[in-house]
């Protein structure tokens, strides 16, 4: 299935690579959304058996981990399973038709693993320590990695490697860099609660409306008013909902929305500002708050020793470029608040107008497998050997 060249590296026959393409089609005709990828782990439990990998029984409900090699260290290779709930129009004759579709690309990352599974088995007797692969449930609702971590998943694992595919990077190139990849994100939601009076006699109630509309005004002096102009933050009001009718004044409303953050810092620095406007502006008004925040990730922070050392190990079978930060989210950041870990982009499409994540004609390229594959493949050796020079 694979052949080495004189350095060692995996080369993709074309008996392999045509083999992956269609493992990966068939994945993206059947796709799963968030914690019920039920018919997609059984597939990857008979996929990784014929290769002769038995799955480890972690209490996972969907998704699964299993191990090649032994002993000490462990590092761990992560791709996300799950789908969205898209109606896909790519008009690909391996479309899927039951109203999800992997507009995420996470066909790919599976794909690209179980790849990375097969070459890692024939050089098992070589591997020194194990390699843990961990396909990962649930990361559109950011829980899965969450689950992966209170199932025991990485413990005593010294590293782990995750990538995301990205439409605007050609085929054979890597995106990396030290510190944040991915911006932190926060889902809030804002009740507000007032006094109901009719809209003649607003003097008689607190003004909902009103008190809502302030609030989400004065919230955007934070990002422009408070956070450095060499540094970054977004906070997006996306969702209002107050009154039901044209003459009174509600009682109750709530907005919602996200902010987005690259260093823990100003994550906490945004955060509390966020929570202090709030509750001083609906105590001007008189008004009553009460803030939720949603379960979501934290920055996608790269390790500062081990990502430099990816970045050139990856040199030797990729285009590696030192990519810009993304804004949008990635739970792949809670395993890296545990254990080092490092997050690349691979490129998958790089047309000028491939359409972005989450679209409903998102596209990846099947040529882009190989230099996904080699990514998992050639830096779990040289994680496995640095740790064990290191003697960690």
């Amino acid at each position: 299935m694979s052949r080495s060249n004189q350095r060692g590296r995996f080369i993709m026959t074309e008996a392999f690579y045509d083999h992956l393409a269609k493992t990966r089609h068939q994945i993206h005709q059947h796709p799963e959304v968030s914690e019920e990828e039920h018919e997609t782990t059984v597939f990857l439990k008979g996929y990784l058996k014929n290769l002769g990998i038995e799955p480890l029984n972690y209490p996972l409900k969907t998704g699964l981990i299993a191990e090649i090699g032994s002993g000490h260290p462990i590092i761990a290779l992560r791709a996300d399973i799950d789908a969205l709930p898209i109606k896909e129009k790519t008009g690909l004759p391996y479309a899927s038709d039951n109203g999800a579709m992997h507009a995420c690309g996470h066909d790919f990352h599976q794909t690209s693993l179980l790849g990375a599974a097969q070459l890692l088995k024939e050089r098992e007797a070589e591997l020194k320590g194990t390699v843990r692969l961990i396909f990962q449930p649930a990361e559109e609702n950011f829980q899965g990695a969450y689950q992966v971590i209170e199932a025991g998943g990485i413990e005593d694992v010294s590293a782990i490697i995750g990538y995301h595919n990205n439409p605007h990077l050609k085929p054979g190139q890597i995106g990396l860099r030290s510190g944040a990849i991915m911006a932190g994100v926060e889902q809030f939601r804002v009740d507000v609660k007032g006094v109901s009076s009719h809209a003649a006699r607003p003097d008689l109630g607190v003004d909902t409306v009103l008190v809502t509309t302030t609030i989400i005004n004065n919230l955007q002096q934070i990002v422009a008013r408070t956070v450095s102009p060499f540094e970054s933050a977004v906070l997006s009001v996306t969702h209002i909902e107050v009154g039901n009718t044209w003459n009174v004044l509600p009682a109750a409303g709530f907005f919602e929305g996200t902010i987005r953050t690259f260093e823990p810092k100003v994550r906490e620095d945004v955060i509390a500002r966020f929570e202090k406007v709030v509750q001083a502006t609906a105590d001007q008004f008189g008004a009553q708050v009460d803030i939720t925040w949603g379960n979501s990730p934290y920055v996608t922070y790269n390790d500062h020793t081990l990502t430099p050392l990816i970045f050139e190990n990856s040199k030797a079978f990729a285009e590696v470029i030192e990519t810009l930060p993304s804004t949008g989210g990635e739970d792949f950041a809670a395993y890296q608040k545990e254990i080092p870990g490092v997050f690349a982009f691979v490129g998958s499409n790089g047309e000028e107008n491939a359409p972005d994540w989450h679209h409903d004609d998102f596209l990846v390229k099947d040529e882009a497998l190989p230099v996904a594959v080699n990514y998992y493949v050639e830096n779990a050796l040289f994680l496995l050997d640095y740790f064990k020079e290191e003697g960690k």
